[in-house]
């Protein structure tokens, strides 16, 4: 069984469903579960909802308006007879919101992940409804049946040993030689009381991996906009090459850094079953992509850039004067993690400790504001994290010319810089 993923650019329209169905016909026979997205940018526009309707804006129902229209202006194009069953399956899905804009609005993570998923249920509603209408075999599946995470919204924690369960029992029933394809929602899971939960920004890779993994997947192909993984972001790198493949090693520590192909945490449950990942152009189905396995070596070894922007710079000393010591990093550690602020890179010296991390304005205020009540604080914002793997010195010069360097990290394979843009006087 082949483990399918398309992201939201790859059905962010009509034609971009239309090309869905034909790399599906490129594997007849093929048993398939395939994941996919919400369409385009839809996340970001019900992610406008959702603080519209925390913050009382009066705003919502005009943005979920435009969500809908989005989605009618799709299914308009792929379901020309206005009968079809798929516009009463997206209707209900957005019906779904309403009744959570009706009610006066619970804690925003809560909140959030009840109206951003239903992102996913509509896009796999109408995916597999155009594939069924085009004579592809398959079956909708509702993920949140299988998989099961904790109480922790927008970044659910899954629970292994029950997804594991579930999943065996579901899927192999729908899949069989009349109906060999399973399309199903990323990003998304269930609490045990059925709540909705999401695991985490970009996780339909995540996704893709666990059911990978439950179900001993043969591969799992992540199906982007680019021709394979990059050793840079073409939009800041103009020279940015395709790399053949990658070790599992790499491919985590380019997740873990922010390499945008990958989501973090789906590279950890394919090694662990040996399963091979794919990264391969949804505009250039037959390309070779890049592939990361096992006993592979990475080529061409050549410095891989990871940029991050608006990043703030944080650095903290003890107001007693004293030794950041293990007490100190302990109540630091449990600062962070109670304002939910992810550190990119941490430094300590004897008597201070810096920390930079994406800027999240709400996040920021209330992380400094803690932290001021026992420290010295100085900070700086906007500046620029970058992270180079397999780096040559000589890089780190080229890279740093009309910047100035506020942090440096380096091992011997990676490297890490916080900058600013100097600026001429």
């Amino acid at each position: 069984m082949k483990i399918f993923k398309f992201g939201g650019a790859s059905v962010k329209d009509a034609e971009s469903v239309k090309n869905v169905a034909a790399i599906i016909r490129l594997f007849p026979g093929e048993r398939l579960v395939v994941v996919v997205s919400a369409m385009g940018k839809t996340t970001n526009g019900l992610e406008k909802v959702v603080k519209a309707h925390c913050n009382k804006t009066g705003e919502a129902t005009s943005l979920l308006q435009e969500v809908k229209s989005y989605h009618d202006t799709i299914l308009e194009s792929l379901f020309p007879d206005s009968n079809a069953s798929v516009y009463g399956k997206v209707n209900n899905f957005f019906v779904e919101i309403d009744w959570v804009l009706e009610e006066e609005p619970r804690s925003f993570d809560f909140v959030y992940d009840q109206i951003v998923a239903v992102g996913e249920l509509i896009s796999t509603a109408i995916v597999q409804s155009y594939l069924d209408e085009q004579g592809i075999a398959c079956k909708w599946l509702d993920i949140r049946d299988c998989i099961r995470t904790d109480n922790t919204y927008r970044e659910g924690k899954v629970d292994w040993v029950e997804s594991e369960k579930r999943i065996k029992q579901i899927i192999p029933t729908l899949i069989n030689d009349r109906n060999p394809i399973v399309v199903t929602q990323g990003f998304i899971g269930a609490t045990s009381e059925n709540f909705t939960t999401t695991l985490g920004r970009e996780g339909s890779d995540y996704t893709a991996a666990i059911i990978a993994h439950l179900l001993d997947g043969e591969s799992v192909t992540i199906w982007k906009d680019v021709p394979g993984v990059l050793n840079a972001d073409p939009k800041y790198f103009n020279d940015a090459q395709k790399l053949e493949q990658l070790s599992y090693h790499d491919a985590i520590e380019l997740a873990y850094y922010g390499a945008s192909v990958i989501h973090p945490k789906t590279i950890k449950p394919l090694e662990n079953k040996n399963i091979p990942l794919f990264v391969k152009s949804f505009m250039q189905p037959q390309g070779k992509g890049t592939v990361v396995g096992k006993d592979l070596t990475t080529k061409p070894q050549v410095p891989s850039f990871i940029f991050k922007s608006d990043q703030v710079l944080v650095s903290l000393a003890a107001k007693d004067f004293s030794f950041i010591a293990e007490d100190n990093l302990s109540s630091i550690f449990a600062t962070f993690a109670a304002c939910g602020v992810k550190m990119n890179l941490m430094q300590n010296s004897a008597i201070s400790f810096s920390v930079c991390f994406d800027d999240d304005k709400n996040k920021t205020f209330m992380l400094i504001e803690l932290l001021k009540k026992d420290y010295w604080v100085r900070y700086n914002e906007g500046l620029q994290l970058y992270t180079i793997r397999y780096y040559y010195p000589s890089t780190i010069v080229n890279l740093s010319q009309g910047r100035e360097i506020l942090l440096e990290q380096r091992s011997r394979t990676t490297a890490q810089l916080v900058m600013k843009e100097i600026v001429a006087s």
